[in-house]
């Protein structure tokens, strides 16, 4: 037998903004341990085998990682930092990640994913 009538109780009096208030509140715990677990469990090791399937050497890929362990990057993942650099840069992601390799382009990502960070949308 359905139960909609008796588990919607407590949302009947809200409001559609408390109602969608409410909705992202649940959102954002189900979300954050997700989250947190990207953060926390990705490797070094793991971010070099994205960029070589993303057609990077070896030697291309350990450069692009340090620095973003350098910079404190690497939890937003190592290739979307290549593609994001990319789109910014208005670059073939290819030579986005040359580019970061000859230490450029770190800068313009730092201030980027800051200006996320204030706002609230670190994962953009």
């Amino acid at each position: 037998m359905d139960n909609f009538s008796e588990r919607r109780k407590h949302l009947v009096h809200l409001s559609n903004e408390e109602l969608k208030e409410h909705f992202f509140k649940l959102l954002e715990e189900i979300t954050e341990p997700i989250l947190d677990m990207a953060k926390k469990y990705s490797s070094p090791s793991l971010e070099r085998s994205i960029l070589l399937r993303m057609g990077f050497s070896s030697l291309e890929a350990q450069a692009i990682v340090t620095r973003a362990l350098k910079e404190d990057l690497l939890g937003h993942g190592a290739g979307h930092l290549v593609l994001r650099y990319a789109e910014l840069a208005n670059l073939p992601y290819r030579e986005a990640g040359l580019k970061l390799v000859k230490d450029e382009g770190w800068a313009e990502l730092k201030t980027f994913w800051s200006k996320q960070t204030s706002i609230g949308n670190e994962g953009a």
